[in-house]
């Protein structure tokens, strides 16, 4: 530990961005996300950061990125392999993991490439909210020459709740290429949105039909329309 200590304050020093931590873990395990991610540095400045700090840090990375000669090394850097075309195991992973004793924050970037797109992934909720581990929110942001930890919070499950309070976290931080840059929301906002259009749609379709139905009966009966026995 002493060694990552010494490599990451290396790597501050010679680098172009400075570790302004605010927060600093102390639960043992957690999610800990890692974002903007528009470049390769975001990786090795979240390491560093982590190191600095003194916090254990474990990652998922594709399983190609672990065979010879150099799968050793991913697995040094606290590496997990994993199979991205059956991703639907990696809840399932980190609780076994956490049950077999271990204890570590797992590192996401749940933009999920270093170009620009239009969704974040949600697993790094998902995970933290079937765990029920907290979230510490790590950046990297070009315009000021900083990266760090800047908050910790317990997702409660409401997914947009949840997502409002990484938006406003990450509203003015920038990444180390702005321009690719992807928004912090989840495709699953835009289903509940929907799905909340069509309930207010399904109400006011209702409520309209029994407007109409109580006009009808008004004016049949003005009109001296005997109602049938």
């Amino acid at each position: 530990m002493r060694f990552r200590r010494l490599l990451a304050r290396a790597i501050f020093a010679m680098g172009r961005y400075d570790h302004r931590s605010t927060v600093r873990p102390t639960d043992g395990v957690g999610v800990l996300v890692g974002a903007p991610h528009t470049s390769n540095w975001d990786f090795i400045l979240m390491l560093a950061l982590a190191w600095d700090l003194g916090i254990s840090v474990k990652y998922f990375g594709k399983k190609s990125l672990f065979t010879p000669p150099f799968g050793w090394f991913m697995r040094a850097l606290g590496g997990i392999p994993v199979d991205r075309a059956n991703p639907a195991g990696l809840v399932d992973a980190v609780v076994a993991r956490l049950e077999a004793g271990e204890r570590f924050y797992l590192v996401v970037t749940p933009e999920g490439t270093r170009g620009k797109g239009s969704y974040w992934k949600s697993g790094f909720l998902r995970i933290a909210t079937a765990t029920g581990l907290s979230i510490t929110l790590g950046y990297v942001d070009n315009p000021t020459r900083t990266t760090g930890l800047g908050l910790t919070f317990v997702p409660t499950g409401d997914v947009r709740a949840d997502m409002d309070v990484v938006r406003a976290f990450y509203a003015d931080k920038h990444g180390v290429r702005p321009a690719l840059r992807t928004e912090p929301r989840l495709r699953e906002e835009d289903t509940l949105d929907a799905a909340d259009a069509e309930r207010a749609a399904a109400g006011s379709a209702t409520d309209g039909g029994a407007t109409t139905s109580g006009s009808d009966a008004s004016g049949s009966t003005s009109a001296g329309t005997t109602p049938d026995a």
